[in-house]
């Protein structure tokens, strides 16, 4: 879409923060409450592309004053105000002085590794809202570094909502009432990042995304209550955000792609805040990787490119080797095999140096099994039935017992290139070894991969087996 603000190009002084915006946006969360604006756009025959870092950007006060279709769409949510009473800065004042140097800009369609002005990490300090010697900043509202996802809840509430998914800290620290937030919450919050992983590798996301709801929100609610120490702050920030991750690629994997995207712009806006480049990259990684399932291929490219650039100095082979098959996946979209295979074989030289201490805790998922799924995905989108069906039987016979959904997923990889590629017999086997697997893992994904095979292997039913899959298959789809 076209430019999403006004904003002022080199200001002189940290942006001040949008108080009446964030008063307005209440106790919903920067996602739900970017969703709202996405619904009051369509009733006036709108499209704005608002998500959870757009709202951030406002409240910031990086967005002075909205173009012309948020300010449709924020006036019909908002009947009877102006932009003024909205917080904003009037139209007036921001026009004639480079203010669209930045906004107004297109994207540029350049891949090159260049690193986009929005890139906080390896480049400069990003500005803190509660650094204790800047005149500017209210301390008791600003809502720029805390991103509250609720407004008057205690800390300790907020911790007692980890509970949904097993993760409350202990009663004791429930029950006492405190105004800061203190080590043994940013405990809690790590444990329920941990949790959320644990029952996705084995059980898959479609039963799990809506029970992380409520763990996401204490998350935020933490941070909108403070931090005793800075270190605390900082595993607060780190937490949050990569719990933002993990229930994004819950939405993700269970096919809510508008969810996960708004999910993993929270999370890259509270990197970019707390300047956590760990976070960042992360953030771009499962960005990237959404944007190849979405279908915005050459998106898919940037974003791990963009990736790439921020990890580097992290230290990690084994994370730059994972970035480089989230670019590969975008050119494999783009049919670009050239840029496929150069992204492959940087992948390859990369995960062979081996683990290392800089490696992330989120990447326990990636070994050999999971390198070798990617590159089977690859070469499915070029078409490359046979190499697919070779990396996918690999990813399937290396992978640890412990992680049952990427089992399932890479049988579901292996079917369907076989059937793709003239062997249905062979797919009719990998699709019932996937359908045994089903009673374990509850994956939109698998399920629709499951479907399509299904349909490829339609003509074949005469093929030994896989008249026994079609039926099995049919009657799994009538049960769910």
């Amino acid at each position: 879409m076209t430019s999403s603000a006004v904003t002022s190009s080199q200001p002189s002084r940290p942006p001040r923060p949008n108080l009446a915006f964030r008063q307005l946006r209440g106790r919903r969360s920067p996602a739900e409450f970017a969703a709202a604006v996405r619904r009051a756009a369509r009733e006036i025959g709108e499209q704005v592309s608002c998500d959870a870092r757009y709202i951030g950007r406002v409240e910031s006060g990086e967005i002075r004053c909205p173009n012309y279709a948020y300010e449709r769409v924020f006036l019909h949510m908002f009947p009877g105000r102006t932009l003024t009473d909205l917080g904003f800065t009037p139209r007036s004042s921001v026009r004639g002085r480079g203010a669209r140097g930045t906004a107004d800009t297109p994207p540029t369609r350049d891949l090159s590794p260049a690193r986009t002005p929005g890139e906080t990490c390896a480049g400069f300090e990003p500005y803190d809202p509660q650094y204790p010697y800047d005149p500017h900043i209210d301390h008791e509202e600003s809502d720029v570094l805390r991103r509250a996802f609720m407004t008057g809840g205690s800390a300790t509430v907020a911790a007692a909502s980890l509970g949904p998914i097993g993760l409350a800290p202990e009663a004791t620290a429930v029950e006492r009432p405190v105004r800061r937030v203190g080590a043994s919450a940013a405990s809690a919050l790590e444990d329920a990042v941990r949790r959320i992983r644990l029952l996705d590798d084995r059980h898959g996301a479609d039963g799990l995304y809506r029970r992380a709801a409520a763990p996401l929100r204490a998350a935020y609610a933490l941070l909108d209550a403070g931090a005793t120490r800075q270190a605390t702050a900082h595993r607060l920030h780190s937490g949050a955000g990569e719990l933002a991750i993990s229930v994004g690629w819950l939405a993700h994997d269970s096919g809510r792609f508008d969810d996960a995207r708004s999910h993993y712009a929270e999370a890259l806006a509270t990197a970019r805040m707390a300047g956590d480049c760990a976070l960042e990259a992360h953030a771009f990684c499962n960005t990237a990787f959404l944007a190849r399932d979405a279908g915005r291929p050459r998106e898919a490219v940037r974003a791990a490119q963009a990736a790439q650039r921020i990890a580097r100095p992290l230290g990690s082979p084994r994370l730059m080797s994972l970035l480089a098959l989230r670019e590969a996946g975008g050119w494999a979209g783009l049919a670009d095999r050239t840029g496929c295979e150069q992204a492959l074989t940087r992948a390859q030289a990369l995960f062979e140096r081996g683990p290392s201490d800089a490696d992330p805790e989120w990447m326990s998922f990636y070994g050999e099994a999971e390198l070798a799924g990617l590159e089977a995905q690859c070469w499915s989108a070029l078409g490359d039935w046979q190499r697919a069906a070779r990396h996918a039987g690999r990813a399937a016979r290396l992978q640890d017992p412990h992680f049952t959904r990427n089992i399932a997923l890479y049988t579901a990889e292996l079917a369907d290139d076989l059937a793709r590629g003239g062997r249905p017999d062979e797919a009719a086997v990998a699709g019932l070894r996937v359908l045994e697997l089903l009673d374990q893992v509850q994956s939109s994904r698998v399920q629709r991969m499951l479907a399509g095979t299904a349909r490829v292997l339609l003509p074949h039913r005469r093929a030994a087996g896989v008249s026994a899959f079609l039926d099995r298959h049919a009657g799994a789809a009538r049960t769910a």
